[in-house]
């Protein structure tokens, strides 16, 4: 957000801080939840101090998804419409909620999916790392079975590659750094619009 070099930054920004706070976490809060909660606060403040000290990255924001795994425990966090799925027993469901303004609108029934992928208004994110002083991350408290994988991505990939489409793809048994390869070559396929970043995170028996 806020043209492709702002935007790279805001992005670097976000993970750069987002991983320091999480693996560093001597004198930490004592919850999965507060952990996360601080490491994006953190981050934000990085990307709007630094937009607020230069004003060629004026506006710079950033999405934002994550997962922390204890054992069998899985917290997710997101801000935006980048998003976490999980694929269980060949079933794929989205873990997240996008924070878009067609998306918003789909949920309060406003608005069809249908009508949300031909809307103009598709592109407005109504939270984001960098862009106001304080954001707070949704947070999904999940406990993963073996088996379980979950994907982490950009819209860049989920608005070229329908849920239908994922979830098949995913569930070939593939390496994990093979099937990422697979996810990012048939967006780029499918026009490959937007940025295009997926992880892959599976649950060992």
């Amino acid at each position: 957000m806020g043209g492709a070099a702002a935007g790279e930054i805001a992005s670097s920004l976000a993970v750069d801080e987002t991983l320091r706070l999480l693996t560093s976490r001597t004198g930490a809060p004592a919850t999965l939840q507060q952990a996360a909660e601080q490491a994006v606060c953190t981050a934000n403040e990085a990307i709007y101090s630094r937009a607020q000290r230069n004003y060629k990255l004026s506006g710079m924001g950033t999405t934002l998804v994550g997962l922390i795994a204890e054992e069998c425990r899985v917290l997710v966090f997101n801000v935006g419409d980048s998003r976490c799925y999980r694929l269980r027993t060949r079933i794929l469901e989205q873990i997240t909620l996008d924070h878009s303004l067609v998306e918003e609108q789909v949920r309060m029934g406003r608005m069809t999916h249908a009508e949300a992928l031909r809307s103009p208004m598709r592109n407005v994110i109504t939270r984001a790392l960098g862009t106001q002083v304080c954001v707070t991350p949704d947070l999904f408290d999940l406990k993963a079975e073996p088996g379980d994988l979950f994907l982490l991505c950009s819209d860049g990939l989920t608005r070229e590659l329908s849920d239908p489409l994922l979830e098949s793809m995913l569930a070939v048994d593939l390496p994990l750094e093979e099937l990422c390869a697979r996810l990012v070559n048939a967006a780029k396929k499918a026009g490959g619009h937007d940025n295009i970043t997926c992880i892959l995170v599976r649950a060992e028996g």
